[in-house]
Parts: C-alpha cells; sequence; structure tokens
C-alpha cells in the first residue's frame, strides 16, 4: 500500500483547528475521498478489460478511520474479480491440479494437473497512484479549500 504524506500545511492546519472534531472528520473524509477517486479513475482506464469487464468494476475507494486516523484506499478485486493481483504481480509458472476430484477436464481431455506457464504482469494500480499522485493531492486540496470556509460559517451561526 502506498502513503504519501503532505507537509507544510501548517495554514490548512490551522483552518482545521477551527472546526468541531465532528466536521472535520467529515471534511477531511471528503478530501480524502477526492484526492482517490483521481487514482480510482487512472486504475479504471489503465486497467486491462476482458470480455465482463469485472476487473475493472471491481476497482473501487474505501474510506476508513481507525485509532482516530482516517484513511482513504482505492481497491481493486472481488469475489468475481478475485484475480486482480495476479494481473497486477503477474503468476510464474505453475501446476493446477485438482481440489476436489482426482481429475481436471480441460480442452475436451481429462487431466490429473495442467502446467500453466504462467502470466505475465499489467500493472495498472502501481502506475495510476505514481502517475496522478500530485493530481490527487491537488484534488483534495481543492476540495478543503472549498469547503473549510463553508464549515466555519455554518459553524459561526450556529
Amino acid at each position: 500500500m502506498s502513503e504519501i504524506e503532505v507537509k507544510g500545511l501548517a495554514g490548512l492546519q490551522a483552518l482545521l483547528d477551527e472546526l468541531p472534531a465532528r466536521i472535520e472528520g467529515n471534511v477531511v473524509r471528503g478530501g480524502l475521498r477526492s484526492a482517490a477517486k483521481v487514482v480510482e479513475a487512472e486504475a479504471k482506464r489503465l486497467c486491462p478489460v476482458g470480455k465482463t469487464g469485472d476487473l475493472r468494476d471491481s476497482i473501487r475507494v474505501t474510506l476508513r478511520s481507525k485509532h482516530g486516523r482516517i484513511s482513504a484506499t482505492v481497491k481493486a478485486g472481488n469475489a468475481r474479480a478475485f484475480y486482480a493481483h495476479m494481473v497486477e504481480f503477474g503468476t510464474a509458472r505453475h501446476w493446477i491440479k485438482p481440489k476436489n476430484r482426482k481429475s481436471l477436464f480441460v480442452a475436451g481431455l481429462l487431466r490429473e494437473a495442467v502446467d500453466h506457464p504462467g502470466a505475465k504482469k499489467e500493472p495498472f494500480m502501481r502506475p495510476a497512484i505514481d502517475g496522478k499522485a500530485g493530481e490527487a493531492i491537488d484534488a483534495m486540496a481543492a476540495y478543503l479549500r472549498d469547503r473549510i470556509p463553508k464549515e466555519i460559517d455554518k459553524a459561526g451561526k450556529t
């Protein structure tokens, strides 16, 4: 997992300190989501698409709050696209053996095992974060610049 830390945003931190903790969390969550959406869009663009598009459709943004820290993650893979890591990193040559049967039915023939030649890697997640990190930070900064003054105004009116 990649982690990006932006330093030198003392002014932004001062504005965040003016907000109540609940609102601050919501603002930061929205900013992280806007940054992650940039990376998500790029990952979907770079993702190899098969007949169903399941892998591309499995790419999503998740937000998590743990121990007072909020994080956004761009994930690929689900029950239908369980192979996301195999596409990203490739696979080595390996034998495929049946799990619950004595043989496999491959290309019209029964076999005890199949020698799989492996698969070349087709990275799409790493290039997405590497290529769009700056744009993601800009998207988050723009979101925060827009949202923080609105929240301060709202907090002042109540």
